[in-house]
């Protein structure tokens, strides 16, 4: 287990999640904005990297399990965000993907301030990032309530996003720093 919350626990991924890791990665609603859908192979090879880059690094997309349930439901992270530009190479992103069942619940809202508070906390990160395609209301209606910022001068057109979706390209960018957190933190 890496973190706990009141309904969750955020832990690495092991082989009897490979099954939530492809439906995710697969679903047309939950990959909406994104240029393609994983075959299994391709889920299960990206799940043997997310697994590896977490025990290697501490960070990555961890497992989100319903805690009274031990039933995993999707994932939420800490990573690289590996965009440069419009982020340096150190910058730390948080992103999250659920299975359909379990939106609307304020899941990933949990863990990812969870996450915020452990990323400016005991990792002591200066700043944390977020970015989605302009048009995925539901992503930034988190970043927003986990009290991300739009960042409008760090806009950008996505790299990996191939030409032929030029829809998915434009990329909005939220982001929260430290002394920001901290000083929101101690007035909460």
């Amino acid at each position: 287990m890496f973190l706990k919350t009141e309904r969750l626990i955020l832990r690495n991924w092991t082989d009897t999640d490979a099954d939530l890791f492809f439906e995710i990665n697969s679903d047309p609603e939950v990959m909406e904005f994104f240029p393609f859908r994983r075959s299994r192979e391709e889920s299960d090879e990206l799940l043997a990297k997310v697994r590896a880059t977490i025990a290697e690094t501490g960070f990555g997309f961890y497992c989100l399990e319903l805690a009274e349930a031990s039933k995993p439901i999707g994932f939420c992270g800490l990573a690289r965000a590996n965009i440069t530009p419009p982020f340096s190479q150190d910058a730390i992103e948080i992103g999250w993907r659920l299975a359909r069942p379990y939106w609307g619940l304020g899941l990933v809202t949990e863990a990812a301030q969870a996450l915020l508070a452990y990323g400016f906390g005991e990792k002591g990160l200066p700043e944390i990032v977020s970015f989605a395609v302009h048009d995925n209301r539901r992503s930034t209606a988190v970043m927003e309530r986990i009290g991300l910022k739009r960042d409008s001068s760090r806009d950008f057109l996505h790299p990996r996003v191939p030409d032929a979706v030029p829809l998915l390209k434009p990329h909005v960018t939220y982001a929260l720093t430290r002394d920001v957190f901290l000083a929101k933190s101690a007035r909460a």
